[in-house]
Formats: C-alpha cells, structure tokens, sequence
C-alpha cells in the first residue's frame, strides 16, 4: 500500500475558508487612531494651504498661498534662509553623528573591549532625555556667565577658544546641530551594533583565514554588510532633521535668533501658524510651510526607495 497522503479530487467540492474577521477587530482601533492622528491632520493640512482669508471668509485660492510663499520678498527670505538652515542642520547630522554612530559601534564590538555594556548604555542614555532638560543644561553649559565651558577649556590652557557660540549668527546653528548630534549619536550607534552582531561568524573566520583582521576587516568586510542599515539610519536622519523642532525652540526660542540664524522649517512653521509675539498666527501660510515640508520629505524618502535602495548592493547568505 502506498503511504501517500491522499489528495482531494480536482473535481470535488471546494472547501472555503472561513473568513477571518478577528484581524480586522485587532486592527480596526490601531487604524482609527492613526488615522485620527495623522491621515486626517494631514489631508486637512493639505485641504488648508488652498484656502486663504478673504473679507472674512474662507476662499479657495489654488496656488495662491505657495505664489506668495515664493515670490512675495518677505516670506520668501524667510522660507529660503529657514530651507538653508535646514540643509546644513542636516548635514552636520550626517557628517559628524553618523559616521560618528559607525564608529562607536565599531569599537562597541570588538570582543575584548572591557565594559563595552556601560559605555552604549552611557552613550544611549541621552536619547531617553526630553529635549527641554537637554536644551537647558547645554545653555547653561554653554553660558559665557554661568557655565562650565569656560572653566574646562581654561584647565587644559584652552580658554583663549571660548565664545558665546550660541549667541553668534555665525556659530549659532553649528552649535545648537552638536547638541541634537550629542543627543542622538546613540541611535546610529544601537542600528549599527545591531547591524555588526548580525553579521555570521563564518564571514568573519573566513576573513581571518585570509589574514584580514582589525580596522581592514572592518573596512573590506563589514562595511559593505552593514550598508543597508547606514541607508536607513541616513533616511532616518533626513526625516528628523526636516521635521527637527524641539530642540531649536528650547535653546533660541520661538524666533530663533540670533537673527534668524538658526531658524529652520519648523520653528518658521510655528511662528506662521501660531503667532508670536507681535506677530498674529496666519492658518493659511502656516499649512501652505507644512505642505511645503511634506513635500520636500516625500521627495527625499521616494529617492531613497525607488532610486538609492535599488541599486544598493544587497548581501544575501
């Protein structure tokens, strides 16, 4: 006797399946939620920067909104010196914390380092803060009056480089881009170590046998394992970094300064659609600024998914 499981015939009954109604109840609340959260808040955003104000009633204006965002002087020179700020905000982040992340997690993995668990929960912990007690403790750091930079530059014979660094246009945007590098350098860094553990140990004996050991192995072996995870962690970057807000507004405030030199998208967005000061808070131009930074965010994760992402090499085992 053959012991072949039998089979249904071809031409009997088809058995269905019942329908299974437990996964939409598990969802339905996750997706209504979210969609409370951000579907809806972004459509209305989107509805809202084609309306303008007119004689008191709300008018569809088109393009109107983006025309004047654009082409009227004043909050042109805002936006573009806001989109400028932005950018270079955005590549400190990718020039000095992420490669920064590689390298901590680099030296995190190497077998014999000795309280390797105490150094990334030190290095991670900063991302735990809220960004008002890191603003605040990296003013006062930071204080030409109060603070400690003075007096530790002055130990090691350095005082003569100490500056107001965040009262100064020039120093200003640099410095507050540090802290948000201080703070979060520990998320590059837990990506990229999870990224080297995941690596298999014949890979690596492999590398060994043919004499590639330390920095070499790191550079010829890991490296191109772990790029899928560093184009993550820089997409990732690229979000925060044009979504950045916080941080900005607890150190310089809602306005920024010194003039205007560490504004960026965010706080420009806040100033617009709130008001502040002397300033009365425009819903219009404030949603016609967020629609703008949709925009700019979907361009950036749409060239990382369908353009960078597929011609990245990927590494199967």
């Amino acid at each position: 006797m053959s012991n072949t499981p039998s089979t249904h015939d071809a031409t009997g009954p088809i058995i269905k399946r019942p329908t299974r109604w437990h996964i939409v109840v598990f969802l339905l609340p996750a997706f209504i939620v979210y969609s409370a959260v951000m579907i809806l808040p972004l459509i209305e955003t989107l509805r809202l920067s084609l309306f303008n104000t007119v004689d008191g009633q709300s008018t569809f204006v088109g393009l109107g909104n983006f025309k004047v965002l654009f082409g009227d002087e004043r909050w042109a020179h805002d936006f573009w010196n806001a989109l400028k700020n932005n950018f270079i905000f955005f590549v400190i982040h990718m020039l000095v914390q992420n490669p920064m992340g590689v390298a901590l997690a680099a030296m995190l993995s190497l077998p014999k380092l000795r309280f390797a668990s105490f150094y990334r929960t030190a290095i991670f912990l900063p991302t735990l803060l809220s960004f008002v007690i890191v603003g605040f403790i990296w003013k006062l750091i930071l204080s030409p009056i109060w603070g400690v930079s003075p007096f530790l530059l002055d130990m090691v014979g350095l005082k003569s480089l100490f500056s107001p660094w965040l009262g100064k246009p020039g120093s200003a945007l640099i410095a507050v881009s540090l802290i948000s590098v201080w703070q979060y350098v520990g998320i590059p860094m837990m990506l990229i170590y999870a990224a080297l553990l995941n690596i298999p140990e014949e890979v690596i004996e492999a590398a060994e046998c043919d004499g590639v050991t330390g920095w070499s192995q790191f550079w010829k072996i890991k490296l191109p394992l772990i790029l899928p995870a560093i184009g993550i962690i820089s997409i990732l970057t690229f979000v925060g970094n044009f979504n950045a807000f916080d941080l900005v507004y607890t150190v310089q405030g809602a306005l920024a300064g010194p003039d205007g030199s560490t504004d960026i998208l965010g706080t420009l967005l806040y100033r617009t659609f709130f008001g502040f000061q002397l300033q009365l808070g425009d819903r219009s131009m404030g949603a016609t600024i967020a629609t703008v930074m949709f925009l700019i965010i979907l361009a950036g994760v749409s060239l990382y998914l369908f353009v960078i992402q597929r011609r990245m090499r990927r590494y199967q085992f």
